[in-house]
């Protein structure tokens, strides 16, 4: 089942971008202000966006192997998936600012869109039922 990787694959990547984003954001360090902003209500709500994809997916990783539950929780991440893919390609047309020097667009919209464009191979692949 290639596609069981790809779930694999697309929930270690939301945990692996996650566990330092949100760090960065809990701790509100210069480097973040600079992306994301000053400390709002707004960046707050972000904050529990980015919290609830990260344990959702580090408690989707295990159970996506398991026998009982493992079609579930394929399920269940493949509609996170389906969120996430919306949201981060929205981010392009709906985020202004917080575009350091020498960069096109701010660093934020721009490891969506790759991990937009990963997840959306994993949806796919699901969906045509990949084996």
């Amino acid at each position: 089942m290639v596609f069981l990787g790809f779930i694999a694959a697309s929930l270690a990547i939301n945990i692996v971008v996650l566990v330092p984003v949100c760090f960065g954001l809990y701790s509100d360090g210069d480097r973040m202000k600079d992306v994301y902003g000053a400390e709002t209500p707004a960046r707050g709500i972000l904050k529990a966006i980015y919290t609830a994809i990260l344990l959702v997916s580090s408690g989707l990783f295990p159970c996506i192997f398991m026998a009982k539950v493992g079609t579930g929780a394929q399920f269940m991440a493949v509609g996170l998936f389906v969120v996430q893919i919306i949201y981060k390609f929205l981010t392009l047309v709906t985020t202004k600012g917080g575009v350091p020097p020498g960069l096109p667009l701010n660093p934020v919209v721009m490891s969506n869109l790759g991990i937009a464009i990963f997840h959306s191979v994993t949806v796919g692949l699901f969906l045509g039922g990949s084996e």
